[in-house]
């Protein structure tokens, strides 16, 4: 059974730093792609980074060259450094594992619980 645990949210000042972790307490990714979404009040649930099994990573226009998303198999957690913070990064983090977008939404094996996120301005 896979269970994502995230970790790492609080409140940050605008241009602070925060790094996220999510660690898998099941079985291993194994070539799971991994990602990081985000859900504001009000708004739908997007997609912020992804990692797939070669490293290759992806990223949402509006984070390229602030955030890294990295994974260490070997502690089955994956991380997101997030860096130069701004108060349009305000949200509920979700990790998942062996996400995909259908036609109307994103859809993973296995969700995290979430954690919060505040940047003041």
């Amino acid at each position: 059974q896979v269970q994502l645990v995230e970790s790492g949210g609080g409140l940050v000042q605008t241009g602070g730093s925060l790094r996220l972790s999510c660690s898998n307490s099941g079985r291993t990714f194994g070539s799971s792609n991994m990602g990081w979404f985000r859900q504001a009040p009000g708004k739908e649930r997007e997609f912020v980074a992804g990692i797939v099994w070669t490293d290759s990573t992806y990223y949402t226009d509006s984070v390229k060259g602030r955030f890294t998303i990295s994974r260490d198999n070997a502690k089955n957690t994956v991380y997101l450094q997030m860096n130069s913070l701004e108060p349009a990064d305000t949200a509920v983090y979700y990790c998942a594992a062996g996400y995909r977008r259908t036609t109307s939404r994103w859809e993973a094996a296995y969700w995290g619980q979430g954690t919060q996120v505040t940047v003041s301005s």
